[in-house]
């Protein structure tokens, strides 16, 4: 799941980086779905004005124990390192990556957002855009 109605504001380099980034996050994705129980998807959000401090990685899993079991099994630490393969494989390194890859499940979203994962990704509270220092 991603939302494409910012990539009409984004200069040629930028969507060619975005469209990277999709490519990279959907090899995580699909190696994720193969070797991480209860595993469902992931997202990313940036603004390029700040990048790469704004990105962030939303993996979403079925339900909170399944985050819970994934997080007690290093799963959480496998996917990070995955997601940082991936994106130096593309010129991207993460500052700070614990605070930009966060787990996320369907259940929680279900009860705290009416299943409306727009609303609770622009919601989330620790998820505003990092600066990049000077």
């Amino acid at each position: 799941m991603a939302f494409y109605g910012h990539l009409m504001s984004l200069s040629k380099t930028q969507k060619r980086t975005e469209n990277n980034i999709r490519l990279a996050l959907t090899q995580v994705c699909e190696q994720s779905l193969k070797d991480i129980a209860g595993f469902e998807w992931l997202t990313h959000q940036a603004d390029y004005t700040h990048f790469p401090a704004s990105l962030f990685i939303t993996c979403v899993f079925s339900t909170e124990q399944a985050q819970q079991n994934a997080i007690a099994q290093d799963d959480d630490k496998k996917l990070q390192k995955l997601i940082v393969a991936k994106l130096f494989a593309i010129g991207i390194k993460l500052p700070s990556v614990k605070q930009q890859v966060i787990l996320d499940n369907e259940e929680t979203c279900t009860l705290e957002h009416n299943s409306d994962w727009k609303l609770r990704l622009a919601s989330r509270k620790g998820r505003t855009v990092a600066r990049n220092r000077p």
